[in-house]
């Protein structure tokens, strides 16, 4: 099994969903010049649980998301790159840090929509768009735009939702689309009840 590079961050990351990183540490540095030589540039994204984000000494999370590098510029200090979710990934085995973080991944299945699961999405919609105009920071736009394909839009919906890393590490585990989209709704009443509280 080849080993992938992976980029650990204090954030989640959904399938269909852009990243913009900002690459300063030597090591990812090195990593993302490897990438651009290739033809399908992608990394693994998985969660730090635990520890800080530079300089290693993390504990990661074991599912994670491929990303596919899109584009970099850089600057004089850093590289700053977007990069786009793609599939979701299990970490089978990390293997050596050096010269950057790299596992052994297996693909999971593909979360599969089905037009039963439609009223659920409306709904999942409404309580995320409700919730952002509410609570949620005033730049925050409980309008943004969705995908016409509806797993990527319930991905994105995921994404914008008010939601704390870990509640997001618990979608992005989702083993089905209705589960997928029934946590989205609970879990987003949940903050909007906790900060109603506040």
């Amino acid at each position: 099994m080849a080993a992938s590079p992976m980029f650990p961050l204090g954030s989640v990351l959904f399938p269909f969903v852009p990243i913009p990183l900002r690459v300063f540490e030597p090591r990812y540095l090195t990593m993302v010049g490897r990438l651009l030589d290739e033809d399908e540039p992608e990394f693994g994204v998985v969660l730090i649980e635990r520890g800080p984000e530079a300089g290693g000494g993390d504990q990661r999370a074991s599912v994670g998301t491929m990303a596919r590098l899109v584009s970099a510029a850089a600057r004089p200090d850093d590289l700053l790159i977007i990069a786009v979710g793609t599939r979701r990934v299990t970490v089978e085995r990390w293997v050596d840090d050096d010269p950057y973080p790299q596992a052994e991944l297996s693909t999971l299945p593909d979360l599969e929509w089905s037009e039963e699961l439609a009223p659920l999405r409306t709904e999942a919609q409404a309580v995320v768009r409700r919730v952002i105009a509410r609570v949620a920071d005033p730049d925050a736009d409980a309008d943004i735009e969705l995908a016409d394909d509806p797993v990527a839009a319930v991905w994105q919906l995921a994404a914008i939702a008010p939601l704390g890393e870990y509640d997001r590490y618990t979608l992005l585990r989702s083993t089905s689309m209705g589960g997928l989209l029934r946590q989205l709704i609970d879990l987003t009443i949940e903050a909007e009840e906790l900060w109603s509280a506040e």
